[in-house]
């Protein structure tokens, strides 16, 4: 068994979830994943099952019905817990999160002292490749507005690629996670650095994905909106 566990949420990633385990599964660091399945009509979920054989450490947890991002990492978070990982991973199917990444993120948090590692895509400039102009400013003009609300001092709020040290999870009240979208990744890393943790960011390159459906919709973008707002309010009525 790994230290370290990839929780990767699918629905609906035929396309890519044999090529991205196979990637994961050959590097140089031993990494388990776990695939948190929404019922992927389109048989993924069939897919992993038939490669548990192949790869030890892989496991699959599969759901009923396409319940959210933020429910899913919830569910992986709780699962990785219970499994007494010490390293847990958010990462995306489709390779726009490049896995040989996790390496870079772990030795973040194993060696050089971070609780919470991001793979940022606005830490040097704008490094993201393949997406439209106009998805590109409203996700880096989200993060500047995530900064200006909270003061969180993240220049990718939003990154859905990461690294969080157990304790970090073991602190957050899982239950209390209000968010299921984009917010739900502004919500858990505000959380953490309200918690004190050290909260840092590990350049990376974004590339949007080549094949399969992109999960993002103009609803997870005014949750994240109006959600940014309400984190900080209610902020102030919290005792971290």
């Amino acid at each position: 068994m790994s230290d370290s566990l990839v929780i990767i949420p699918t629905y609906n990633e035929k396309e890519n979830i044999e090529k991205i385990l196979i990637k994961t599964f050959s590097l140089s660091k031993k990494f388990d994943v776990l695939i948190v399945d929404d019922g992927s009509p389109d048989g993924t979920g069939d897919i992993v099952k038939s490669l548990q054989d192949k790869f030890e450490g892989l496991y699959i947890e599969e759901r009923t019905g396409k319940l959210g991002l933020g429910t899913a990492y919830i569910h992986g978070f709780k699962w990785a817990l219970n499994k007494n990982y010490d390293y847990v991973f958010e990462m995306d199917a489709d390779f726009s999160h490049n896995p040989d990444d996790l390496e870079r993120l772990y030795k973040t948090c194993s060696i050089e002292g971070g609780d919470v590692a991001i793979g940022s895509r606005y830490l040097n400039g704008v490094n993201i490749v393949n997406w439209p102009m106009s998805r590109l400013l409203m996700s880096f003009f989200a993060s500047k507005y995530v900064k200006f609300i909270t003061k969180l001092p993240v220049n990718d709020s939003t990154a859905g690629f990461m690294c969080y040290r157990r304790s970090v999870l073991e602190r957050i009240n899982l239950d209390k996670i209000d968010f299921v979208g984009y917010a739900f990744q502004i919500e858990m890393k505000f959380k953490s650095w309200k918690l004190g943790f050290n909260v840092v960011e590990v350049p990376v390159i974004f590339t949007d994905r080549t094949e399969g459906n992109s999960k993002m919709s103009s609803d997870i973008f005014f949750e994240a909106f109006v959600g940014v707002i309400q984190l900080k309010i209610k902020s102030w009525f919290t005792k971290f």
